[in-house]
């Protein structure tokens, strides 16, 4: 029987970059996206392509409701989940400096990546929990999305960062609550990704890059993060729980 994975944000971007992958290493598929189904059919019909089952669960990450009726859609069509994605997230709507960062773009931001994104593990970890107490040989990890922002400061976007930092933090909590499930859990921090969030400041980060910024001068794109997650779903690291795996093209190496 194929595993079955759950990316969060899977129709556009890192996420179908992951999505993709992982549908040529044999997963069957449930794809979230914020987008209604007759919006994305392109996107279904390509994952499908590879041979592998693909649903879609249409929701809001940072909504209760939401999240109940995803988890309720993947246990009526899978019965199982071995491997969830949290890479659903937002951007502010404005770049704005810290000093003029509003309550409402903190909480949008904050609200999603972070809020929604725990809240979310928090329910399939407990379905993982019950997946392996009936069956010791079930296998399930779970994979967060987040970003050099995580520790790279952006003082223009700094819920952003908050958001992705506390994210780490999900990582190592998760990673210590089901080690003695062997659920392994671990973190991946994209650096300069070339999707339609990173669209608006393609001339900027063009000339960082011509300048050195990354050790590899050029964009990464969603399939370097889709190979990454890809590695560590069919356990290529099985003992690596908690880790942080950084795909910058060595932007955060520190140079003198």
């Amino acid at each position: 029987m194929k595993k079955v994975a759950f990316v969060t944000g899977g129709t556009r971007g890192i996420g179908l970059g992951i999505a993709l992958e992982l549908a040529k290493a044999g997963f069957d598929l449930a794809i979230n996206g914020m987008r209604k189904e007759e919006m994305v059919s392109d996107v279904l019909t390509q994952l499908k392509s590879f041979g592998s089952k693909v649903i879609y669960c249409h929701g809001d990450i940072s909504s209760i409701s939401d999240r109940e009726s995803m988890l309720k859609n993947i246990k009526k069509e899978f019965g199982i989940l071995n491997i969830l994605v949290n890479n659903a997230g937002v951007a502010p709507k404005e770049r704005n400096d810290l000093l003029i960062t509003t309550a409402e773009s903190f909480d949008y931001v904050v609200n999603t990546n972070l809020k929604g994104t725990f809240f979310l593990t928090q329910a399939f970890a407990n379905w993982m929990i019950d997946l392996k107490m009936e069956n010791d040989s079930f296998e399930g990890k779970i994979i967060n999305i987040t970003s050099i922002s995580a520790s790279v400061a952006s003082v223009n976007r700094g819920e952003y960062c908050i958001s992705k930092a506390g994210l780490g933090m999900v990582t190592q909590l998760f990673a210590v609550r089901l080690g003695e499930f062997d659920i392994p859990v671990y973190e991946i921090r994209p650096g300069i990704i070339k999707t339609d969030m990173t669209a608006g400041v393609k001339e900027k980060y063009d000339n960082l890059l011509s300048k050195g910024l990354s050790l590899q001068s050029r964009w990464g794109m969603p399939e370097d993060i889709g190979k990454a997650v890809s590695s560590l779903a069919k356990g290529d690291f099985l003992y690596s729980t908690g880790q942080v795996f950084v795909v910058d093209g060595g932007i955060t190496v520190a140079r003198l």
